[in-house]
């Protein structure tokens, strides 16, 4: 059987989990034998709080586009359901997965890690061009792929749908690097995840974004670096 990938990525209402917000998007597009299936999953979400300015001018998701939406846990079955049994794709898992884990956990729900293998595209961009930027408008410009559809807003799904063109571009693509989150990544570690780019898929924990690309993603949200 293909491994079954889904490319996801998820717009919010600020930067941060500990100052309350919450998201209010969701989006992700299927992969199965490399190629995209159009079963996409999209949906937007009332997150019972305001949504800041700064991050409305990034993602184009205002309070009235969202007031009338359902809330996470409407709609929390249905998104288990579509992820279930699949990898799951994520540029910066880091920000995405706190988020998810977040909504999840308040009502009961494992995090996301213990429900699906996580392959993270940004460490894999940084291995495979160090001292390059390495954001998802970066990504696309160097392996040409058309991203004028993100150069106004960039939604949960058009995201998606780019990172799932960049991550099969990638070199050793279709790979993933494993190792333990909790410890950092020396330069040695560096050379052995590298050396590992081009084996089989595995489960991937997370880093956490260096203090520049937090700088970046602060000003234009998933655009680190």
């Amino acid at each position: 059987m293909e491994e079954r990938l889904v490319v996801l990525d998820i717009e919010t209402t600020g930067m941060s989990v500990e100052d309350g917000h919450r998201i209010i998007e969701i989006g992700c597009v299927e992969l199965v034998a490399r190629h995209l299936t159009g079963r996409d999953f999209h949906r937007r979400i009332d997150p019972s709080r305001v949504i800041e300015p700064s991050a409305s001018a990034v993602h184009g998701i205002h309070d009235a586009d969202v007031a009338h939406e359902p809330q996470f846990a409407d709609i929390a079955d249905a998104f288990l359901d579509y992820v279930d049994g699949a990898t799951l794709v994520i540029h910066n898992a880091a920000f995405d997965l706190t988020f998810l884990d977040m909504e999840l956990k308040c009502f009961g729900r494992p995090p996301m890690r213990t429900l699906c293998s996580i392959v993270h595209t940004l460490l894999i961009a940084r291995l495979r061009h160090p001292g390059q930027r390495n954001s998802p408008d970066a990504l696309c410009r160097r392996y040409a792929i058309d991203a004028r559809s993100r150069a106004k807003a960039h939604g949960a799904l058009i995201d998606a749908s780019l990172l799932a063109e960049v991550y099969l571009a990638m070199p050793a693509g279709q790979s993933a690097m494993a190792f333990d989150e909790h410890r950092p990544v020396t330069p040695k570690k560096s050379r052995l995840l590298a050396s590992l780019a081009s084996s089989a898929h595995r489960s991937l924990p997370v880093t956490k974004a260096t203090k520049d690309e937090a700088k970046a993603h602060e000003s234009r949200m998933h655009a680190v670096h």
